[in-house]
């Protein structure tokens, strides 16, 4: 076969493909294994921020524990289920369930993370997770709600795929409008499910509402929309341990 023929093209170009996708697949499998638990860590140290505003993490904020402080709080201190999208608990591991993908299926056929963070204190806060809509793309929350009425808020966090930075990203990244979170109720005093409101132009009840932001209001109205029903799946499992 000659060199410059068609054909010796050909057949190399085939073979250097193959040769490729070998390596690629060798690389992917080989790298599995820590791409899964850096992804995982992340995701602790994103589920723990939720409780940036309490005693545990006052003095050092759990995004920026490292990998290995995140894994070992998880170790010590959460213990978690899943649920289904009745609030039932089902079997399985809440580390495992992801939400983008829950997200694709039937709303009956959907399962729902809930972790328990057992602080030093003595307290101990549900950790709730949210996905929902904004501006551009998707955006996801994590709500922590203390154990000892099941109903007050002590903490959120969010995240997003493309807001706006100053604008709608500051769901994530401004962490005094975060903290605003904290106290808010999920339940009227007569025991009906209320969620917790982004208010354009200000709360003006704090119980139940947090201020708005400003040139973002689709965003916040997306952050509404995902607490109100992403929470709301949560409520027959919380009304259960709240007995």
């Amino acid at each position: 076969m000659q060199r410059n023929s068609t054909q010796y093209v050909l057949f190399f170009t085939m073979a250097m493909t193959v040769v490729v996708a070998v390596v690629l697949a060798g690389m992917y499998s080989s790298l599995k294994g820590i791409h899964t638990a850096n992804e995982r860590n992340y995701n602790k140290k994103q589920i723990l921020s939720s409780l940036n505003q309490t005693a545990d993490f006052a003095n050092k904020k759990a995004d920026k524990l490292s990998d290995d402080e995140a894994a070992q709080i998880f170790a010590d201190r959460v213990a978690s289920t899943i649920i289904d999208a009745y609030g039932q608990p089902v079997e399985g591991n809440a580390e495992d369930v992801n939400m983008e993908k829950e997200e694709k299926k039937p709303e009956t056929d959907r399962v729902y993370p809930v972790f328990k963070y057992n602080a030093t204190d003595g307290k101990s806060y549900y950790i709730l997770s949210v996905r929902g809509n904004g501006l551009w793309d998707k955006i996801w929350g994590w709500v922590a709600v203390e154990n000892n009425d099941v109903r007050t808020v002590a903490g959120a966090a969010f995240g997003h795929k493309g807001e706006t930075p100053g604008l709608g990203a500051e769901i994530a990244d401004n962490s005094g409008w975060k903290a605003k979170f904290t106290g808010t109720q999920l339940y009227t005093p007569d025991g009906k499910y209320k969620s917790v409101e982004v208010k354009k132009g200000g709360a003006q009840n704090k119980m139940y509402q947090v201020d708005g932001i400003a040139g973002a209001t689709v965003t916040a109205n997306g952050v509404s929309e995902m607490l109100d029903r992403g929470l709301a799946v949560y409520m027959p499992y919380m009304d259960e341990e709240r007995k």
